[in-house]
């Protein structure tokens, strides 16, 4: 996936002594622009904001909508982006996060620890706490971003976007036909007033 200027420099910070406020740095002079950190962390802030907003809200406020696959058979299928949501936030996270990084993310983030309780829970220092908050954040920023087919990030296009479903390898190479239409019918000949009975 490659990374441009227009989508990272709103999420950048305008005081970033690494990127000056673009959101993209040069590790090489050929290479290409990377995403800086702080437009990672930008990411992860903007999904776990939603993560929290559809967690907190009321069950009976959820909806189930109906959306359009596209593909083949072109089938309709009831979801619940909410609940969809929560679910995949947390599932990406754990496959994401090594053991110790998951154990982190669990208690600050989805057990809404402070940091003064998991520094004391997991025997770690401040320093340490908040280094290891911020590699949670980037690493996970960037999975949210790069994930495939379906990024968690951006979010309107999780929440709006439509399910596509592609063909099975072996049938990519063929042409759908077209369906059958009716023939052309030309106009029928008038009858002349003789003919008519009356």
């Amino acid at each position: 996936m490659e990374w441009n200027r227009s989508e990272t420099i709103g999420l950048s910070k305008e005081k970033c002594t690494h990127c000056q406020g673009e959101g993209l740095r040069r590790t090489s002079r050929e290479g290409p622009a990377n995403p800086c950190n702080c437009v990672l962390r930008g990411i992860f802030r903007a999904c776990y904001s939603r993560f929290r907003y559809c967690f907190t809200k009321e069950k009976h406020m959820s909806k189930v909508t109906l959306e359009n696959c596209s593909g083949k058979d072109g089938r309709r299928v009831w979801t619940r982006k909410d609940e969809d949501y929560v679910a995949d936030f947390c599932l990406v996270s754990k496959r994401a996060l090594d053991e110790e990084e998951y154990r982190i993310f669990k208690f600050h983030f989805l057990l809404g620890a402070d940091w003064r309780l998991c520094c004391r829970r997991m025997n770690i220092d401040r320093g340490s706490f908040f280094h290891s908050i911020y590699r949670i954040q980037q690493k996970l920023g960037r999975v949210f971003r790069e994930l495939e087919p379906f990024a968690l990030f951006p979010l309107d296009s999780y929440f709006g976007g439509t399910i596509r479903k592609t063909l099975p390898v072996p049938n990519c190479n063929l042409f759908m036909m077209p369906k059958r239409r009716r023939g052309l019918r030309p106009p029928l000949r008038e009858d002349s007033p003789s003919r008519k009975v009356a």
